[in-house]
C-alpha cells in the first residue's frame, strides 16, 4: 500500500509527498488502518492530525460502516473523508454512457473484440506483424513521418472498470490497429480453434460495417478524450483552476 501525505508547510506552500509503502498481507479496513497508523508513526505523526482523507470507491476503503474512512473517523471525526474527482469523473461518464443500449452494445463488442484477437500470442503476433508491414508501406510511399517517439509499437488495451482512462485508450488503440483487427479476425471466422470463436469473429466483422459502430467510436473517443485530459489534469500538484474551467467548459 502507498501512502500519500498532503501538507501545508510553514510558508504557506502545498506540498505532497510519498511517506512509504507498506507490505500488507491483505486488504481489510483494519490491516489497511493499522499500517498507515505505523507510517504516520515512524514519522512522528499521529493520525489525530489529520484532517482529511482521499481513496478511490472500494468497499473496504470508503464503506460507511467498516470501510478504512470510517475506521479512521472513529478516532479523529476531523479526518474529512473525499473521494478522488478524477476518479468519480471516469465512473460517472463510463456508468451514464453505459446506460444508453447502443453505447452499451459498442462496449460489449468492444470488449469481444479485445477477448479473440488477444486471445493468444499467435494472434497477437500476427496483429503486431501486419501493423509493421504497413507502417514500412507507408514510410516507404512518404505517407507517415518518422522520428523520435513517432510509429511506436501499439496493442489492444483492455478497459477496467476502475482504471483512469482506460475506456478512452481501448478505444484509440483499436483505431489506431483496426486494418490489422480486421485481418485477424477474418483469420480467427475461417480458422478459429472453436466454433464459438468463429462465430465471434463473425459477428464482430458484421457489427463493424454497421454505421451505428462509426458513430459510437469516434463520439466516444472525443467525448472521453476530453474526460481523460480533465482527469489528468485535477491530477496535477500544481492545480491550473482557469484551465480547468476551460476543460470543463470543452466537455460542456
Amino acid at each position: 500500500m502507498v501512502v500519500v501525505l498532503r501538507y501545508v508547510d510553514k510558508r504557506g506552500v502545498f506540498k505532497e509527498s510519498l511517506i512509504g509503502v507498506a507490505h500488507v498481507n491483505n486488504t481489510s479496513s483494519a490491516t489497511l488502518k493499522d499500517a498507515i497508523v505505523s507510517l504516520l508513526s515512524n514519522n512522528q505523526l499521529s493520525i489525530d492530525q489529520v484532517r482529511c482523507q482521499g481513496y478511490d470507491g472500494a468497499s473496504n476503503m470508503r464503506g460507511k460502516f467498516n470501510g478504512l474512512k470510517a475506521l479512521i473517523l472513529r478516532d479523529n471525526p476531523s479526518a474529512h473523508y473525499i473521494h478522488c474527482f478524477a476518479h468519480q469523473l471516469q465512473l460517472v461518464i463510463v456508468v451514464v454512457a453505459k446506460k444508453h443500449t447502443g453505447v452499451k452494445e459498442f462496449y460489449e463488442f468492444l470488449g469481444m473484440v479485445v477477448n479473440t484477437v488477444g486471445a493468444s500470442c499467435k494472434r497477437k503476433d500476427m496483429m503486431l506483424e501486419l501493423k509493421k508491414e504497413r507502417v514500412e508501406n507507408e514510410i516507404l510511399r512518404g505517407e507517415i513521418k518518422t522520428g523520435k517517439g513517432l510509429n511506436q509499437e501499439v496493442s489492444l488495451v483492455r478497459a477496467r472498470y476502475t482504471r483512469w482512462g482506460s475506456h478512452h485508450r481501448t478505444i484509440t488503440s483499436l483505431l489506431k490497429l483496426f486494418p490489422e483487427v480486421i485481418e485477424v479476425l477474418k483469420f480467427i471466422e475461417l480458422d478459429g480453434e472453436s466454433v464459438q470463436q468463429r462465430s465471434n469473429a463473425k459477428g464482430i466483422l458484421s457489427y463493424f460495417m454497421k454505421l451505428e459502430f462509426v458513430l459510437y467510436i469516434h463520439l466516444l473517443e472525443e467525448i472521453l478524450g476530453l474526460t481523460n485530459a480533465l482527469a489528468k489534469h485535477l491530477q496535477k500538484k500544481s492545480q491550473d483552476l482557469l484551465e480547468a474551467a476551460k476543460l470543463i467548459s470543452g466537455i460542456n
